[in-house]
């Protein structure tokens, strides 16, 4: 999994960029199928795609995050929302330090709702953060991959998550994925958290993935990134 930069600082230099991109993932359970990585796996793959398409600045994941909903299954590890956005106002900070002014958050997980307000902060004076993908980025890849499921149903370890991972590395996904689904309506999900609604930790239909439409979720993505960078960089959205 060629997912983390190994650029040095001479290739930096000479691409000397004024954007970069930041994944933040989370270490959390993703069923028995999926491993503790998927999210930081995910969201290393679309900056990891968008940064060598529009020649940007990758920079290495943010690992754990706001994960408090899958407290109590093994391996699942969370840090408080005050200390991520702290990361990531510390490393836009380090970042105009080093030349480069404006930073997009590539986010791999959906409990981070923390960084919708960090990245809104940031811009009060001018245009320095994004946040991606957005909602309309995932329906819009979701609807050109064919994906049968809809994002509501589709929350943890399913279909898109596992169509990813089957694309990206699918050495790491377990037997039984086709055998995992479960749908369940989580009306009271801050309260009660995902073991109020899930045995297995999934909530979706992993059984519906496939490779092809893990590929046709990326490159969708990758495609969608174009609008978010045009924006940041003050011009129309294409």
């Amino acid at each position: 999994m060629d997912l983390v930069t190994t650029a040095t600082a001479t290739d930096e230099a000479n691409r000397a960029a004024d954007v970069a991109v930041l994944p933040v993932g989370s270490f959390e359970q993703h069923g028995d199928h999926l491993p503790l990585l998927t999210d930081t796996i995910v969201a290393c793959a679309i900056a990891k795609a968008a940064a060598t398409a529009y020649d940007l600045m990758l920079l290495p994941p943010v690992t754990i995050s706001c994960s408090q909903e899958h407290t109590g299954w093994p391996g699942s590890v969370s840090i408080r929302s005050s200390t991520l956005a702290r990361i990531i106002t510390d490393v836009a900070e380090s970042l105009r330090g080093s030349g480069v002014d404006r930073l997009v958050v590539v986010n791999g997980h959906g409990g981070n709702y923390v960084l919708s307000n960090v990245v809104q902060e940031a811009n009060v004076g001018d245009r320095r953060m994004a946040l991606f993908p957005g909602r309309q980025d995932w329906a819009t890849a979701r609807q050109r991959a064919g994906l049968a499921s809809s994002s509501h149903d589709d929350m943890h370890a399913g279909e898109i998550e596992t169509s990813l991972l089957l694309h990206l590395c699918p050495e790491v996904v377990r037997d039984g994925y086709r055998n995992a689904d479960h749908l369940a309506e989580r009306p009271d999900l801050l309260v009660l958290g995902m073991r109020g609604y899930t045995e297995s930790g999934v909530i979706g239909q992993p059984s519906l993935a496939t490779d092809a439409k893990g590929k046709a979720v990326l490159e969708s993505l990758t495609a969608s990134f174009a609008a978010t960078l045009a924006v940041l960089q003050g011009e129309a959205r294409p």
